[in-house]
């Protein structure tokens, strides 16, 4: 298997590649992206366990999935968890859903309510699936930033009629597209969404106090770059 195809963990683990362990007695072990609980005889050597449905789903519905249950409040670190999964390719339109819910799922996970934030996630999704693949190149506003957009939309209940939560949705699709421009070309879906929702996480910050990590002190290296064959290398900001 070639180096690539290693990355996207098809074999083994498909959180971090390594080799499955089995057990001779079944153990209750929580599922890694639905986090419920199961009985099951296998992990991998660092302790993953996925369920056999999320091993099988398609990105949208585990992504939706994922952020239905995780109290994670970290957007960065649930969009890589959730990229790690084969279901979500290197690029794609997947990345446009992925970018509001995983922002969405922080923002009402730090604010303690699940059902508004599941509600949420069920509109984003279908938003989210009006943004053609290619939208960056082609239409000059990518997908990613979009989605930052489609997530303050949702969380101010924004309408082509309200006055103040449009223009604070529209104003924060403009902040992301500003800073991806100038990192500029070819599409890297990876680079896209980390830039958006780190411009999305110090727009909430700043108009709904909400801190969702420490934007001056936070920082990641991509895991992703060998899969990316247009990958901008050391003129990347996370390479």
């Amino acid at each position: 298997m070639d180096r690539i195809n290693a990355q996207k963990h098809t074999q083994d683990c498909m959180i971090c590649g390594l080799e499955l362990k089995y057990f001779e007695e079944y153990k209750k072990l929580e599922c890694v992206y639905c986090h419920k609980s199961f009985r099951s005889n296998v992990t991998c050597v660092n302790g993953h366990y996925v369920c056999d449905m999320c091993h099988s789903m398609d990105a949208i519905t585990l992504i939706e999935n994922y952020c239905q249950e995780t109290e994670k409040v970290n957007p960065i670190e649930m969009a890589i968890e959730l990229m790690k999964n084969p279901a979500i390719n290197m690029h794609g339109p997947e990345h446009h859903f992925l970018v509001p819910a995983v922002l969405l799922t922080a923002f009402y996970n730090h604010k303690g309510d699940k059902s508004t934030k599941v509600k949420k996630l069920q509109v984003a999704k279908m938003r989210a699936k009006e943004v053609k693949g290619g939208f960056c190149g082609f239409y000059g506003n990518c997908g990613a930033a979009v989605g930052t957009g489609i997530c303050i939309s949702l969380i101010t209940d924004a309408t082509p009629l309200t006055r103040e939560s449009w223009g604070l949705a529209n104003l924060m699709t403009g902040r992301a597209l500003i800073s991806l421009a100038k990192t500029g070309g070819p599409r890297c879906c990876k680079r896209n969404l980390f830039t958006s929702i780190k411009e999305a996480a110090k727009f909430i910050e700043e108009h709904f106090g909400v801190k969702m990590y420490d934007n001056e002190n936070y920082d990641h290296t991509c895991s992703f770059k060998e899969r990316n064959k247009e990958c901008l290398l050391h003129e990347c900001p996370y390479f």
